[in-house]
């Protein structure tokens, strides 16, 4: 172990980072898989567009397992495109949430319009900002694996003035 840092595949990292991304890592296992089993528990699974984020969920969370057993930078960036497609998945959840409590609103009154409508939307019986939370997941995945020791590469050798390597 270095005396300025924590051993890492590219060197070392300062112990302040090193703890911040365990800590941020941890924060993200506990509320991927709180989601996932309220997901399962609110049966979150009529359709394919329901059965997405709990599969993001579970790949997530498999991917942090092959993370913990291999420390590959092929498993982080692995784990970045996830967290890609959690920010995706939550906004496609954002408009399908929003859609379906406004379609919902205008059955039941049929001339609600603007404002009205919104408030009725964002208010109604789906929670409309509740698939915000994959966003938020996927926003501290890349928090984590942002500037990843394991992710960065290490530096070239010095070059001489003659272009030779040191």
């Amino acid at each position: 172990m270095n005396p300025t840092g924590i051993e890492s595949a590219t060197g070392s990292e300062p112990l302040v980072a090193w703890t911040l991304r365990r800590a941020i890592l941890i924060v993200f296992c506990l509320a991927t898989t709180g989601v996932f089993v309220e997901l399962l528990l609110l049966g979150h699974f009529e359709d394919l567009a329901q059965w997405l984020p709990l599969a993001l969920l579970a790949l997530g969370l498999v991917n942090l397992g092959w993370y913990a057993s291999a420390r590959s930078a092929a498993s982080l960036r692995v784990f970045q495109l996830l967290t890609l497609l959690f920010v995706a998945s939550g906004a496609l959840g954002l408009y399908l949430h929003y859609q379906g409590n406004v379609e919902f609103e205008l059955e039941m009154h049929p001339e609600m319009k603007g404002l009205r409508l919104i408030w009725g939307a964002l208010t109604g019986a789906t929670p409309a900002l509740a698939p915000g939370t994959m966003i938020q997941l996927g926003l501290l995945g890349f928090a984590y694996t942002f500037q990843h020791p394991r992710l960065l590469r290490a530096p070239l050798p010095p070059i001489t003035p003659e272009g030779t390597p040191r």
